[in-house]
């Protein structure tokens, strides 16, 4: 049994013409429920809720305005919904409906519950459908499309696998709909992932956010995580079969080696870091080769506004991030206390702090998440 994360695109679901392609999602709603009756537990994370507005009432384009977006997402997201819940129905196979924000995976007891929640459906035997919830997010809490969703997702719940499903057949060396020497790219290892060379390009389809940038991002999340990540061709979703059973089709990332620790996955991909502390060689030697805790001492220097138990990005001097973690003192406070020793703390801020301004169990090093 595989716990089996699918991302289809707004690309794969609409036409040309922005109309829902009731054939690919009939064709995927059919190969999700083979699964299901494979006994793999199964999620489908689907975009188009913007896309299938806008069709709704009639809109030329993507509304760009953000309470326009929002209002439109209000009206497809339940057209949606109504689609798969018929064509699921027909095979007699229940489904929940998700709606995240990144606020649901930033508090940590939120984190956990949206885990236990999955956990129970997918015991139930119910297939999740995932969306972000572009009803109430804002422009600072968003994950930017659902490429980065789907991989946070399949991170959350420990997946074996993601299925980007999009349109083209793989990923290739440059976009092959604008360069006609792009070369096909079947197997990215572990390995090979920091050398990869792509010209990723820009955005995808005029209805949705996506693009091969986005999925490469994703594919690094995910892969960090222990997932396999593969992508294919939205418009056969049959093809998902198939790849489980070993064929070669679509572009597969081998996942990297990954921490069990499911408070420093949620530190390393639920968390939006909201400053930066700069370090010395000293320091960035000591938490990313020798595990120690990050001290005072080794800060350089304090950028962005934060809090205490934000999460911040930990950077050498040339700016290059090494890890992150969360802060045990506010962006105010550690200005105050760089450069010096931990038992010179207290006398500068008044109070007796902790000695340390981000403990090592709560630090996650660069080669871990991938970032």
């Amino acid at each position: 049994m595989k716990t089996i994360v699918v991302k289809i695109g707004t690309s794969s679901l609409t036409q040309a013409t922005g109309q829902i392609a009731i054939a690919t999602i009939a064709s995927l709603v059919e190969t999700l429920s083979n699964l299901r009756s494979q006994g793999h537990r199964v999620v489908l994370v689907s975009s188009g809720a913007v896309g299938v507005g806008c069709v709704r009432l009639n809109l030329a384009e993507r509304p760009r305005k953000m309470a326009l977006k929002q209002a439109v997402a209000a009206v497809g997201q339940g057209r949606l919904m109504r689609i798969y819940d018929d064509l699921f129905s027909s095979l007699g196979q229940p489904i929940a409906q998700i709606l995240l924000t990144r606020r649901e995976l930033m508090e940590r007891n939120s984190y956990v519950n949206a885990s236990n929640t999955f956990s129970e459906l997918l015991d139930l035997g119910v297939i999740p459908i995932v969306n972000e919830n572009d009803t109430i997010a804002t422009d600072e809490l968003k994950f930017g499309d659902n490429d980065t969703l789907s991989a946070l997702v399949a991170s959350l719940i420990h997946a074996d696998w993601l299925f980007l499903l999009t349109d083209v057949d793989k990923l290739y060396s440059a976009d092959p709909r604008v360069e006609p020497n792009a070369k096909p790219i079947d197997l990215v290892a572990k390995e090979e992932f920091n050398q990869l060379q792509v010209d990723a390009g820009g955005s995808g389809s005029s209805w949705g956010t996506g693009g091969m940038a986005t999925k490469l991002a994703a594919a690094r999340i995910a892969t960090s995580s222990g997932v396999t990540m593969v992508i294919t061709q939205g418009r056969q979703p049959q093809n998902i079969i198939k790849i489980l059973q070993g064929k070669a089709l679509g572009t597969r990332f081998e996942p990297q080696s990954q921490t069990d620790n499911a408070r420093k996955r949620w530190i390393a991909y639920g968390l939006i870091p909201m400053g930066k502390l700069y370090l010395d060689a000293g320091a960035v030697r000591a938490i990313a080769k020798n595990g120690k805790s990050l001290l005072s001492a080794g800060i350089t220097r304090v950028e962005g506004e934060f809090a205490s138990s934000d999460a911040v990005q930990l950077c050498n001097e040339n700016g290059e991030e090494v890890a992150r973690g969360l802060v045990n003192y506010s962006h105010l406070e550690i200005a105050q206390i760089k450069g010096l020793r931990s038992d010179q703390i207290s006398s500068i801020l008044g109070y007796a702090g902790a000695e340390t301004v981000v403990h090592r169990n709560n630090l996650v090093i660069k080669d871990v998440f991938g970032v």
